[in-house]
């Protein structure tokens, strides 16, 4: 435990495994059901301060947010930040998306921004925590290194985050910020690898390519949170002198990045004793190691790494040579140098080659797929009956109570033995009727049910707010495309013996219905056709039948923001993965994944489809 004061900011976890904070406003309304205990229920409904997230409640016994009208889980956590950061201060800053609307950065990152700012550099060069972009603060505008692309940012003021005093949970996360509030940093590891990620680490504050030294022995070491940024893109750049250095918070240095590209040192390496590159001799040979450019690093490290592996020494691998990673290559170059000074073998490699999409197939190859009919499908747009009120509807899915017990609707958060305290559009039962659902049991006003069916998409299905049951044929709000499959003579990672079924949605931009967030707004629709791969194995040909399912119910796609790109009212996958990478799996949606089939039937039986819909189709 940790006694200290700190923000805190609750965040969920999206499809991309980046933690997006919620707004201050959210976080006081969900701190200040945490900080009332069992009284308040366990829940926390959302929508009560941002009418936008109204379809959203937080399960605070199982850390998990809900979407009440998709039935999608998403992870939530209470994460700690220093007092005197950017969440603490009530400072957000944000980039202008494609379609004019602003999204705020990760806190990590603007965090990070904000205390650039604050030491008034001109800008600042993310790539130390992960992203290939530079912040130009005279302009107010982010440069992505690769493409040049600019985009406006800005720096706002909103509420500051909650905080709180005391005792903190350890493993909760707590960016230290440099100043007198910071806490005293760690004892650093004394293994051989830590001991040199930190000798790499002050070796490129520095500059230059010294010794490796114990952290104890580094007396002189710049402070961990040294980072030398190199120019921004841009003709007519200069470099920054020694002054152009900045300071940023701990998890600004790339050295856990170093740690997750090397494996473990092997047996024998248990010290790390000072010494120079091969052929260099004392100061003159580390100056002039240090004035070579990142090509002749790399030419030198890789030289190096060809003489270790012809003498039959064992390698650790440092990869990412390509800069696709947070790892810059030039640092990755000197660290391979610096591990073979210190008598650690190293082989520098690339990283393989990212491989999307299977070699070219004839059409006569192509083949329809056994047990499954036709090849193609478009979507079918199927409405809720007509003449079926929301009353009508839930009265088949659930029991009158008229003795209700003393507990609380999870719902409104009010007492089943008082009216609904939901304050939206009037539904036209009384705000005191309490019903229970037929098949799970759980209690709610019926008020509270109607308002929660009115919010989503109205197709004459209900799914239980505590465990998830679904009531009737839940569909979607998928916006017209179509849907093709077919078998091609190839073999994934993985499943060497049997072929691929390759599926390729299309769907095309289009006005939004009346079913959309934007009703009569254009949508977007980025990257379509898409291609995804299931092995055309037993399971594999399970999965695509229920996948056709969820196409018919129009469950596959929704119209929404993009969390990868922040774009909004464009069309985004809905919580059924997909695997888009046909021969490797660099992204995390390839193969080899053993587990990948029973995850996604568990992720369509979460949308109410499972063996027994293909029947109900068929009816």
């Amino acid at each position: 435990m940790l006694l200290a004061s700190a923000v805190v900011v609750w965040e969920w976890l999206n499809e991309h495994g980046r933690w997006r904070p919620y707004s201050p406003a959210v976080s006081h309304h969900i701190e200040a059901v945490v900080r009332a205990g069992p009284r308040a229920g366990g829940s926390v409904v959302l929508g009560q301060v941002d009418s936008r997230l109204a379809p959203y409640i937080i399960d605070l016994q199982s850390m998990n947010q809900f979407r009440q009208d998709t039935g999608t889980l998403r992870p939530v956590r209470r994460n700690y930040y220093d007092p005197t950061s950017a969440p603490g201060k009530g400072v957000v800053w944000e980039w202008e998306n494609d379609n004019g609307s602003w999204t705020p950065y990760d806190m990590e990152v603007g965090i990070t921004i904000q205390h650039a700012y604050e030491k008034q550099h001109p800008w600042i060069d993310l790539t130390s925590i992960g992203f290939s972009y530079v912040i130009d603060f005279s302009t107010m505008g982010q440069i992505n290194r690769q493409t040049q692309r600019q985009r406006r940012v800005r720096r706002r003021l909103d509420l500051i985050y909650p905080m709180v005093t005391g005792t903190l949970p350890k493993p909760q996360s707590w960016p230290a910020s440099p100043g007198p509030a910071a806490a005293p940093p760690a004892a650093p590891c004394s293994c051989p690898q830590c001991v040199l990620v930190m000798s790499v680490k002050a070796a490129v504050a520095n500059g230059s390519a010294g010794p490796l030294q114990p952290p104890a022995a580094r007396k002189h070491m710049p402070e961990s949170g040294m980072v030398k940024m190199p120019p921004p893109p841009g003709p007519g750049a200069k470099p920054l002198d020694s002054t152009g250095t900045i300071r940023g918070p701990v998890k600004m240095v790339p050295s856990q990045a170093i740690r997750r590209q090397a494996s473990s040192t092997p047996a024998g390496a248990n010290a790390v004793s000072p010494a120079s590159p091969p052929g260099a001799n004392g100061k003159t040979g580390r100056v002039a190691l240090a004035t070579l450019n990142r090509t002749n690093l790399q030419r030198l490290a890789i030289a190096q790494s060809r003489v270790l592996i012809a003498s039959g020494v064992p390698t650790v691998p440092v990869k990412n040579l390509s800069g696709s990673s947070p790892v810059n290559p030039a640092l990755a170059g000197i660290t391979g140098i610096l591990m073979s000074a210190a008598g650690l073998p190293v082989c520098l490699t690339r990283p393989p080659k990212l491989a999307l999409h299977p070699p070219p197939v004839s059409k006569s190859e192509i083949k329809s797929i056994p047990g499954v009919s036709n090849t193609s499908r478009k979507t079918t747009k199927k409405q809720a009956k007509k003449g079926k009120t929301p009353e009508e509807v839930l009265k088949k899915y659930l029991q009158k109570v008229r003795h209700p017990p003393d507990e609380d609707c999870t719902i409104c958060m009010e007492r089943l033995t008082a009216p609904s305290g939901y304050k939206g559009p009037q539904p036209t039962v009384k705000p005191d009727l309490v019903g229970k659902l037929s098949r799970c049991g759980h209690i709610y006003h019926i008020y509270c049910l109607v308002a929660m069916y009115n919010n989503g998409n109205k197709d004459g299905s209900l799914q239980c707010p505590t465990c998830k049951t679904i009531y009737g044929v839940k569909t979607g709000t998928q916006p017209p495309g179509k849907m093709e499959y077919h078998l091609i003579p190839h073999s994934l990672p993985g499943h060497p013996d049997c072929k691929t079924i390759r599926i390729i949605y299309s769907i095309p931009p289009g006005i939004q219905g009346p079913e959309h967030p934007n009703p009569g707004k254009s949508f977007s629709a980025r990257g379509f056709p898409r291609h995804c791969y299931l092995p055309d194995s037993e399971k594999g040909r399970k999965v695509l039948k229920l996948l056709l399912v969820a196409w018919d119910r129009r469950l596959i796609f929704a119209i929404g923001t993009s969390s990868t790109t922040g774009e909004s009212d464009t069309v985004i996958w809905n919580e059924v993965h997909h695997k888009t990478e046909f021969g490797s799996n660099l992204t995390g949606h390839g193969y080899p994944d053993a587990n990948y089939l029973d995850n996604v039937l568990a992720e369509l039986a979460a949308q109410g489809i499972s063996e027994d819909s293909t029947a109900q189709e068929k009816d």
